[in-house]
């Protein structure tokens, strides 16, 4: 299995500018709802999609988590450590998929959530989209997918290339996480503008931002209202939640102070919603200079 083809072929355009390789028909996941995560980087992705995660498995739902970044941290809360990438399993039989063992690369979670670390190609070598797309396929080969009701894809950072745009092609909803400041309002500009790029080609479609880490959602409300967004939770900055990292657990494994418990239930209200069906979004991303304007910014 070559993950990084250079003979691959660009059978259709994906997205105006793009020249990512179109989705096989053949890959589709299936039947599970799936979400993919974006959000500027160290706005805390991963620390939203476990916490999500694990709020859809209270609900009841078997729940599989796809961390999509080299440093492969998206699932460590969940499982208690850093867990091998697809990507490390494959090198080790050397890229003989048909070798590997479902036990290989997905390790049962907190409260019985599934999770696969993707990982990445070496730096400079290759396109994070192959990794994704390889993931997705080793997963239909073992039948992992068959029995899943959600999947949550947690990418790495803002969407500046067409290779970490590619769990868009299998998602249902896209989520993007921000913060009340102009940097994370910026980057969610942008995964906007990938997202209504892909949804020309692809069934994904926008389903709001998660505001995190603030205290406030003024600026984000405000940008969420001219350009067309809604934002669907807003988890404040916690010394719980950092705390929870540190600890190497899932916000629902933390003491029940009320701050906890106020945070567990806009988890699981956010899942719930979720599960039930957000309507998708048209939104209409600004220009840069136009975000600086609108933002105060000279």
């Amino acid at each position: 299995m070559n993950l990084i083809d250079p003979r691959a072929r660009f059978s259709q355009p994906d997205g105006e500018g793009s020249v990512q390789v179109s989705l096989d028909p053949r890959d589709r996941i299936g039947t599970a709802k799936v979400f993919a995560v974006y959000g500027k980087g160290g706005i805390g992705k991963s620390t939203t999609s476990s916490n999500l995660s694990a709020a859809f498995s209270k609900l009841g739902h078997r729940v599989l988590q796809i961390g999509c970044d080299p440093k492969h941290d998206s699932t460590f809360t969940l499982t208690k450590k850093l867990m091998p990438t697809v990507i490390d399993v494959l090198e080790s039989v050397e890229f003989h998929s048909e070798e590997l063992r479902p036990e290989d690369y997905m390790f049962e979670g907190y409260n019985g959530v599934m999770c696969v670390e993707a990982g990445g190609p070496p730096a400079g070598t290759g396109c994070g989209g192959y990794v994704v797309g390889q993931t997705v396929k080793l997963l239909k080969q073992h039948h992992l997918l068959d029995d899943t009701d959600v999947v949550i894809f947690d990418v790495l950072g803002d969407v500046v290339c067409g290779g970490f745009a590619a769990p868009l092609q299998h998602a249902e909803r896209a989520l993007v996480v921000a913060a009340n400041d102009f940097d994370s309002i910026f980057a969610m500009n942008r995964i906007v503008a990938a997202i209504g790029a892909k949804a020309k080609n692809y069934n994904v479609r926008l389903a709001g931002v998660i505001a995190n880490r603030s205290a406030a959602t003024d600026e984000i409300d405000r940008f969420s209202a001219a350009i067309g967004m809604k934002r669907l939770a807003h988890f404040r900055d916690l010394d719980a939640i950092r705390r929870s990292r540190l600890k190497k657990c899932t916000l629902f494994e933390m003491d029940p102070t009320p701050e906890v418990i106020t945070a567990q239930q806009e988890y699981l209200r956010l899942a719930q919603m979720l599960w039930d069906g957000v309507d998708p979004i048209e939104a209409s991303p600004m220009k840069d200079r136009d975000i600086f304007d609108f933002l105060g910014y000279e």
